[in-house]
């Protein structure tokens, strides 16, 4: 039995590595079962849903709540400390899922960290589980390197092998900063590096629809749109003169300001613009439901602050559903292009 413990932050592309390397694997042949042992309920209550993506694309007869046996939400403490509990669920189901597979994927909650309070974090799970660990990076500059090499010293420090490391969504301007500074840093320190996936934008933008799910809220036009892609996040807090560069600059993005700011949103939707979001559960002016009705574009009214919307939008990243073939046949050629699946494979070994 094999197990590959796929790890990262929100946004590193976790899901899309995990297809990729599941259906490719099981093009070489392999058994492969697919395990989230910390989930995350949606906002509607409904499953985890990598857990429903990838029992569809496996074929996998495990129900959902085994595929994903608990759940974790940023309040998860209330319910008192239950970690036995929910260890012993989680290493029941994983006996079911691995029962009938050659090699288990196993996927780490949105942040590697979660739930390390009760010492249910991935790499405390992944060494439970006796699983080796995939580690993607999403670089955004250099603090992203010396957070992935500060996780992979301690995931050696708990004894969990790691096979590799494997940048994710990357920029081309950063492509040859990665190839010639990251990559020579991580070989020195003994970590090696297994892909680099450039950026690709069916699977590294999520959708408008993604957005109201995150944020909540409600949705006052728009609401054919929502599977707008996004490509940029700009906050409306300067002045309308200063704005108009930058509105025009940044294509496909969420424009995010205060509902009372009828004048900045007016001018976002003069530009390339997937949603606005106006925070502060203020309602616009009528002239900017009638100007985002003529456009098409979303509008989101919530009851968060500013700075509150942009954090919580920090976590969102693209998805892919079971009926997009697009993304799922993208997510398998980055992993055969841009990944040594192979020495992956071999690592398991």
């Amino acid at each position: 039995m094999k197990n590959l413990y796929i790890m990262g932050s929100a946004g590193s592309g976790k899901t899309a590595m995990a297809v990729g390397l599941s259906l490719k694997f099981k093009q070489e042949g392999l058994r492969v079962s697919y395990f989230k042992p910390v989930g995350t309920s949606t906002v509607t209550g409904k499953a985890d849903e990598d857990a429903v993506l990838m029992k569809e694309l496996l074929d996998m007869a495990a129900p959902l709540e085994v595929i994903a046996p608990t759940m974790a939400s940023p309040f998860y403490l209330s319910r008192g400390n239950r970690s036995a509990e929910m260890l012993a669920t989680i290493k029941r189901a994983y006996q079911e899922i691995a029962r009938h597979a050659d090699l288990v994927i196993i996927d780490s909650a949105i942040f590697p960290h979660i739930m390390g309070t009760i010492g249910l974090d991935a790499p405390s799970l992944a060494s439970e589980l006796g699983a080796g660990v995939l580690y993607l990076i999403n670089v955004k500059n250099d603090y992203s390197l010396d957070q992935s090499v500060f996780f992979n010293q301690y995931l050696q420090y708990k004894g969990v092998p790691v096979l590799g490391n494997i940048f994710t969504h990357v920029p081309r301007p950063i492509q040859a900063k990665i190839e010639g500074v990251y990559k020579p840093l991580l070989d020195n320190l003994g970590f090696r590096t297994l892909g680099i996936v450039p950026r690709v934008r069916e699977l590294s933008s999520p959708s408008v629809a993604q957005v109201h799910e995150l944020l909540g809220g409600e949705l006052l036009t728009g609401e054919r749109n929502l599977d707008l892609l996004v490509e940029d996040i700009m906050v409306g807090a300067m002045t309308i003169e200063s704005a108009l560069g930058y509105l025009r600059r940044s294509n496909n993005k969420i424009f995010i300001t205060g509902g009372d700011r009828a004048d900045m949103a007016l001018a976002a939707l003069e530009t390339s613009t997937s949603a606005i979001v106006l925070t502060g559960g203020l309602y616009p002016d009528v002239k900017v439901i009638s100007r985002a009705m003529e456009k098409g574009v979303p509008v989101l009214l919530v009851h968060y602050d500013t700075y509150t919307a942009i954090e919580k939008l920090s976590e969102l990243s693209g998805r892919i559903t079971p009926n997009n073939k697009e993304s799922i046949n993208k997510a398998v050629e980055n992993v055969e292009r841009y990944c040594d699946w192979q020495g992956i494979l071999n690592s398991l070994k």
